[in-house]
C-alpha cells in the first residue's frame, strides 16, 4: 500500500462506504449575547470574525452569515467582548448592552497608515524562515487545556446527507517536543439522513483530531510540508490588519513536484514578532488521482471520487504575548462517477473547530481510551440530536441557516 509519509491527510480524512444521551450539564448561570457582526459603511455580514473576553480564553466565531452566541459565566464579572477580523480595527463592546439581546455591531475597516510599514531588506522566503524560527517565542511552551466547538457535515448536492456537533476537551501539547495534541469527546449528537444513505454513504474520518494537525506551526511536516521550504515558492503580496497589527501577506505555491500533492496559499505573519497569525490554503488539484489518494481511504470497486475543489482556514489569536489555535476550517467539494453507469454526483464536505476556552492550571493528559483518533469517525461516537438546550452553558458555532434548516429537516426524518 502507498503510503504519504509527509501529509497531514495520509491519517485520514474521508471514508466511503456502502450503507448496509449524555447526562445533562449543571446549569450555573450565565450571560448570552448574540447578534450579527456587519461593516459600517457596506452592510455587509462578516463571516469568522473572533469574538472574546479580553483576558481570558472564552471565545467564539462568527459563521458564515455573521451571526454569533456567546455564553458568558456571571461569576467572571466582565464587562466587554471583543470582535476582531482581518482587516477591521478591532472593536470592544460592553456586555450589559447586548445581554439578552439579538442586535447588529458594526465594525470599521482599518486602513493601513504607510508610515507605521516597517521596512525590511529580507524577501518572502526568508520571512517565512524567520517566523517558522520564533515559534519557541511566540507560541506556548507548556502544554494547555482547551475546549472547543466541532462541527461537520456532508452534503449532497443541495442536500444534506449529515450533520454532527461536538464539544471536545485538547490537551494542546507544547509547540516544542515530540508531544501531539490528545483530543476527546466531552459531549455530541448527530444527525443522519437514512435514506439517501441507503445508496452510498460519505463519511469524514479523523474528525476534530484532524483539525488539530492542520496547526501547521506545530505540525509543519505533517499539515502543508512546510518543514522543507524548497517545497514552496514565496512571495510578498501585501501587508494587512489583524489584530490592530501589521501582518505581511506572503504567498506560496509548488516550487517541485512531489510523490504527493503540495498546497497553495498565503500565510500571514505579523511584522514585529514574526508570529504566524493565519494561513488560507488549497490542495494542488492539477494531478487528480495524486490528489484523490489523498483523501479517499476506501471506496467501492469502480467508483471515481474526485476532489473539484478544497480550501483550508487555520488563526491564531494572541493573549499575554502568545498566540494560540483559534480556529480551524476545511470546506472540499468531490465529484463521484461511476464507472459505465449513469450516476453522477457531487459532494460537500465541511468541517470547523473553534476553540472557545483554555487555561493553564491542572494540566491532565487524557487515557488513551478516552482519545478520539485519527481513524475514528465522528458520527459512530455520538448520540442523535435531542433538545434544544443540548449545551448548556457551553460556547458554539451559532449555525448558518442552511445547516440549521439541515438538523431540523434531519432530525424530523428520525422522528417519523
Amino acid at each position: 500500500m502507498k503510503t504519504f509519509k509527509n501529509n497531514l491527510l495520509r491519517h485520514g480524512m474521508l471514508c466511503i462506504l456502502f450503507a448496509a444521551s449524555f447526562a445533562a450539564l449543571a446549569q450555573s448561570t450565565y450571560v448570552i449575547v448574540s447578534g450579527t457582526l456587519k461593516d459600517v459603511k457596506s452592510g455587509d455580514k462578516i463571516s469568522y470574525a473572533a469574538i472574546t473576553i479580553p483576558g481570558t480564553g472564552i471565545g467564539t466565531v462568527s459563521n458564515s452569515d455573521g451571526e454569533f452566541i456567546l455564553k458568558v459565566k456571571s461569576s467572571l464579572n466582565a464587562e466587554f467582548f471583543e470582535v476582531s477580523h482581518l482587516g477591521y480595527a478591532t472593536a470592544k463592546f460592553r456586555i450589559s448592552e447586548g445581554a439578552g439581546k439579538d442586535k447588529a455591531y458594526l465594525l470599521e475597516t482599518r486602513p493601513i497608515s504607510l508610515q507605521e510599514i516597517s521596512v525590511v531588506p529580507m524577501d518572502a522566503r526568508e520571512i517565512v524562515a524567520v517566523a517558522l524560527e520564533s515559534f519557541k517565542k511566540n507560541y506556548s511552551q507548556v502544554p494547555d487545556m482547551m475546549t472547543g466547538f466541532y462541527r461537520e457535515s456532508v452534503k449532497q448536492r443541495r442536500t444534506y446527507l449529515s450533520v454532527s456537533e461536538a464539544v471536545v476537551d485538547i490537551y494542546k501539547a507544547p509547540y516544542s517536543g515530540l508531544q501531539n495534541d490528545k483530543v476527546k469527546i466531552f459531549k455530541g449528537r448527530k444527525a443522519n439522513n437514512v435514506k439517501r444513505a441507503d445508496t452510498l454513504m460519505v463519511q469524514m474520518q479523523g474528525g476534530p483530531q484532524v483539525s488539530m494537525l492542520l496547526d501547521i506551526v506545530k505540525n509543519t511536516g505533517l499539515s502543508i510540508a512546510l518543514d522543507n521550504l524548497d517545497n514552496y515558492k514565496f512571495s510578498i503580496l501585501t501587508i494587512v490588519n489583524i489584530d490592530n497589527k501589521l501582518n505581511w501577506v506572503i504567498s506560496f505555491s509548488p516550487g517541485v513536484v512531489k510523490e504527493e500533492p503540495l498546497y497553495m496559499g498565503k500565510i500571514y505573519i505579523e511584522q514585529d514578532n514574526y508570529a504566524i497569525t493565519r494561513a488560507e490554503f488549497s490542495l494542488d488539484l492539477s494531478d487528480e488521482e495524486k490528489a484523490s489518494n489523498v483523501f479517499v481511504r476506501k471506496k467501492p470497486s469502480g467508483l471515481i471520487f474526485m476532489p473539484t475543489s478544497t480550501g483550508y482556514l487555520v488563526t491564531y489569536k494572541e493573549q499575554n504575548g502568545k498566540y494560540y489555535l483559534d480556529y480551524v476550517r476545511v470546506d472540499l467539494k468531490f465529484r463521484c462517477d461511476w464507472k459505465k453507469r449513469l450516476f453522477k454526483n457531487n459532494y460537500t464536505l465541511m468541517s470547523e473547530l473553534a476553540i472557545t476556552d483554555r487555561h493553564a492550571d491542572n494540566i491532565v493528559k487524557f487515557d488513551n481510551q478516552e482519545v478520539f483518533r485519527s481513524n475514528m469517525i465522528l458520527t459512530e461516537k455520538i448520540e442523535a440530536f435531542t433538545d434544544v438546550d443540548f449545551w448548556g452553558e457551553n460556547n458554539i458555532i451559532e449555525p448558518d441557516n442552511s445547516i440549521e434548516n439541515a438538523i431540523k429537516k434531519l432530525s424530523k426524518g428520525m422522528q417519523k
